[in-house]
């Protein structure tokens, strides 16, 4: 289960002015939902329908937009079950990758997150661990003008790590989270469940990041 952690607004460089704060309240709630795959093609259907009951249920209007590294018969598999669900009225896309925009998990989130229209994006992962019904908790804090930036996090209160996770699973992310302590507040700074405002997602980093691998 993942529940929302957020910086507190005392942080300045994580804090929206007031004024952006109140125009984004005063817009109808919209979000771009980025999703990085490789071979996924079999949860590309659950994915989007529990997204997309999760999201009309809290009224939001979402896009979901899926950035596929190009794996053959895995992504004309996922391209035909986007195309069958465009045809059922969801707002769903997919963008294969071509060698020359780069391969593996973080340059295709930093792709995704150029690509997205709405100004508020959120990644998440394609294996259905990050549960779609949590989405809307995860944004509530950046769409309700409270934070520019949230995780979603399984060590704050309501949050619980998934039955069944290996030991090994569970000591990397524990010493990973002890390692980046000095550096940062956040209770799940591994979490690949996130969200931020599209104008801080990029300028910040821009021409400064490597997106390699992880």
């Amino acid at each position: 289960v993942w529940v929302a952690s957020v910086c507190k607004r005392s942080d300045a460089t994580h804090c929206t002015p007031e004024l952006k704060r109140r125009s984004r309240m005063d817009a109808a709630p919209s979000l771009s939902v980025v999703v990085p795959c490789y071979e996924e093609a079999e949860n590309v259907r659950p994915l989007c329908t529990r997204l997309f009951a999760a999201t009309r249920a809290a009224g939001l209007e979402v896009e979901l937009l899926l950035v596929d590294d190009d794996s053959g018969a895995g992504t004309l598999a996922t391209c035909v079950a986007v195309e069958q669900l465009r045809q059922e009225g969801y707002d769903v896309h997919v963008h294969v990758r071509k060698m020359h925009e780069g391969k593996g998990l973080s340059s295709a989130v930093l792709l995704g997150l150029r690509l997205a229209r709405h100004d508020v994006l959120l990644v998440m992962d394609a294996d259905l661990q990050h549960e779609p019904e949590s989405v809307p908790a995860v944004a509530a804090p950046v769409l309700g003008g409270t934070a520019e930036f949230s995780v979603g996090s399984r060590n704050v209160s309501g949050g619980k790590v998934a039955e069944g996770w290996p030991l090994i699973r569970r000591v990397i992310s524990s010493g990973a989270t002890l390692l980046a302590r000095p550096l940062t507040p956040c209770t799940d700074p591994m979490s690949g469940f996130f969200l931020s405002l599209a104008e801080h997602a990029s300028p910040r980093g821009e021409g400064r990041d490597q997106p390699a691998g992880l």
